[in-house]
């Protein structure tokens, strides 16, 4: 592992996953689950739950980069832009410093547009 390298997984984000989440995480907020509230909102129509488009960042962490067995010990994250139903996100993490067996990463969502919808960091910690 060495400081600029990068990983990235991609995914669409659909309407089954926005009601699978809503009831594992019990995030029933109607702006995810409820297209007619959803229409009165700024938004226009449903968005996605954050912190379900943040479970990319964890998968890229704990399958590609650093990878397997990798913990998280500290993540912040800044949500720039909504993710709509059918979004095709990509969660791309990039190893900003190592010490020793922690991992410092930069991390970043964007979508099939390339705007990014989520910005952020993370330290974690390897074998």
């Amino acid at each position: 592992m060495e400081i600029g390298q990068k990983a990235s997984l991609t995914k669409a984000f659909t309407h089954d996953d926005i009601m699978s989440y809503a009831q594992v995480s019990l995030d029933n907020n109607p702006i995810h689950v409820d297209e007619e509230f959803a229409k009165t909102t700024r938004f226009g129509t449903r968005i996605v739950q954050g912190i379900l488009v943040t479970g990319l960042i964890s998968a890229v962490i704990a399958t590609k980069l650093p990878g397997a067995g990798a913990i998280y010990l500290n993540q912040t994250v800044s949500f720039r832009y909504p993710v709509y139903i059918n979004d095709v996100i990509t969660a791309t993490v990039e190893v900003i410093s190592i010490d020793g067996a922690k991992i410092g990463l930069s991390t970043t969502c964007f979508n099939q547009d390339g705007k990014v919808v989520i910005e952020g960091s993370a330290l974690v910690l390897v074998k």
